[in-house]
């Protein structure tokens, strides 16, 4: 039977403590490969617009199609929208000229926000070699294009370690070789446990890095392809995700409200822990990310503009 203690415990923790909305957020989509898939990708952004984020980013892929398509949604971005568009930009099969190149393009483009990232072999199960004359990593990307213009950069970070990595502490080494090329900002990959976080903030902040290490937040919207992302770049997915999720695959309402509360509550803790910067992996749905927002106490702003369809 359960007493007055207990009771008067649960009583003294508010239902839901409000947050002042004091946070700076950013969004990440990928290119749309068809008609639809870019209505949905519109569709988006005009949600999120009204919540004032820093910038939005594109990602890239090695194939040429892809980086077209990623230069034409980011072009188009800077030109019909009031939000600050972030060009994502890899090293992958591709020469530092060619490279240069498609950096000169976006500048001319109005855009002024390069994720830079060494990228990944485009065969699978490859492992990554530099191409020949071509920038050997994300370090390396980072100072040829602070030779180019003043870009603002950010970089990416593994809180989990990266996967070609031989341990941690390289790891770290990596990262501060990104910062002192001239990164402005550090973005994490996904995690799923606050810890995970702090933790490699302060060893960030052992090892000399002083710029900001933003987390990036990855709403689970299927567990199943969750957990295969999450076994290509090292994330561990905890166990009691599993249970969360289970019997939810035909159920998608119910999956949604789960992964935003899942997020909601990381978000909370990371808050707690002092953090007020989120990146948010949208994967080109903007609910879950909106209502995560808005849990945080973020809301829209009156002077937001809206985007040209």
């Amino acid at each position: 039977m359960i007493g007055p203690f207990d009771a008067k415990t649960a009583l003294d923790t508010p239902l839901f403590a409000g947050l002042p909305g004091d946070i700076a957020v950013s969004f990440e989509f990928f290119p749309p490969k068809t008609e639809k898939m870019e209505q949905t990708l519109w569709e988006s952004l005009e949600t999120l617009a009204p919540l004032g984020p820093r910038f939005v980013s594109v990602t890239y892929g090695a194939g040429g199609t892809t980086r077209e398509r990623t230069h034409a949604t980011v072009a188009r971005i800077a030109r019909e929208t009031p939000l600050a568009a972030a060009a994502h930009l890899t090293c992958v099969e591709a020469t530092r000229e060619e490279i240069d190149a498609v950096a000169e393009e976006y500048w001319a483009a109005g855009v002024r926000h390069i994720v830079a990232l060494r990228g990944d072999s485009p065969r699978p199960g490859e492992k990554y070699h530099t191409h020949p004359g071509g920038y050997e990593n994300a370090a390396a990307l980072v100072a040829g294009l602070r030779k180019l213009h003043p870009f603002e950069i950010s970089v990416a970070a593994y809180p989990e370690c990266h996967p070609d990595s031989p341990d941690a502490m390289a790891d770290l080494d990596n990262l501060k070789r990104k910062i002192d090329a001239g990164a402005t900002r550090a973005i994490t990959q996904f995690f799923f446990e606050p810890d995970t976080f702090f933790r490699f903030r302060d060893d960030a902040a052992a090892a000399g890095i002083t710029q900001e290490i933003v987390p990036g937040i990855m709403p689970v919207m299927n567990y199943a392809s969750v957990q295969r992302m999450s076994a290509m770049c090292g994330t561990a997915v905890p166990p009691w995700m599993a249970h969360l999720f289970e019997g939810l695959d035909e159920r998608p309402a119910a999956r949604q409200l789960v992964a935003a509360t899942l997020a909601a509550e990381l978000c909370r803790r990371l808050y707690a822990g002092g953090v007020r910067e989120f990146h948010f992996y949208t994967l080109n749905r903007a609910e879950l990310s909106y209502a995560i927002c808005h849990l945080l106490g973020l809301r829209p702003r009156t002077d937001a503009q809206e985007i040209a369809a």
